[in-house]
């Protein structure tokens, strides 16, 4: 599947452009990842985009997140790498790969990131940096949704917090016209 196909079905499947633009931030933070772990850039990339695709379907039924998606996409020619890491971001399975564990920890950070561009001043995600990020994490009253064990979970691929914050910070920045900044 290419990008623009799956951005259909994103379109298709996600009316809430809030929910878009957040597939869109988590699409650029895998990529940084995939090139930083070496590993293939347009499935890591595939994987962010995609992996909230049945999240309207699905926001009252919980335990079906991400499975959803999988029957969706099982017909359309994708790496199986990719539909796991789909099922395995919500916390139903257990994560095995650094995809799979970089997609559950980077869904919560562009979260938080988002709350925090919100709050700056300027409100651009490209005037932030990992110390402000830092600070509004420590904040667990802030942006209160965004689960900070989640993100943590950076500690199973070998990544520092603030390291994590720093590269996805750079992804979004990097596409922060696509996100409304």
């Amino acid at each position: 599947m290419k990008r623009e196909e799956a951005l259909t079905l994103l379109k298709t499947h996600l009316k809430n452009r809030n929910l878009q633009k957040h597939c869109l931030a988590v699409e650029a933070a895998m990529a940084i990842f995939a090139e930083y772990f070496n590993e293939d850039i347009e499935n890591w990339a595939l994987a962010g985009l995609l992996h909230d695709l049945d999240y309207e379907s699905t926001v009252n039924d919980f335990p079906r997140h991400g499975k959803e998606t999988v029957e969706m996409l099982k017909d359309k020619g994708l790496d199986e790498k990719i539909l796991y890491a789909i099922e395995a971001h919500p916390g139903h399975v257990e994560r095995r790969s650094n995809m799979d564990k970089v997609l559950y920890a980077v869904d919560s950070l562009t979260g938080l990131i988002v709350a925090a561009a919100l709050m700056h001043p300027d409100k651009k995600i490209s005037s932030l940096n990992t110390d402000f990020i830092m600070r509004r994490f420590k904040e667990k009253r802030f942006a209160a949704g965004a689960n900070r064990e989640q993100i943590q979970s950076c500690e199973e691929f070998g990544m520092s917090l603030e390291d994590f914050i720093e590269h996805t910070l750079h992804a979004m920045a990097g596409i922060e016209k696509e996100l409304g900044f």
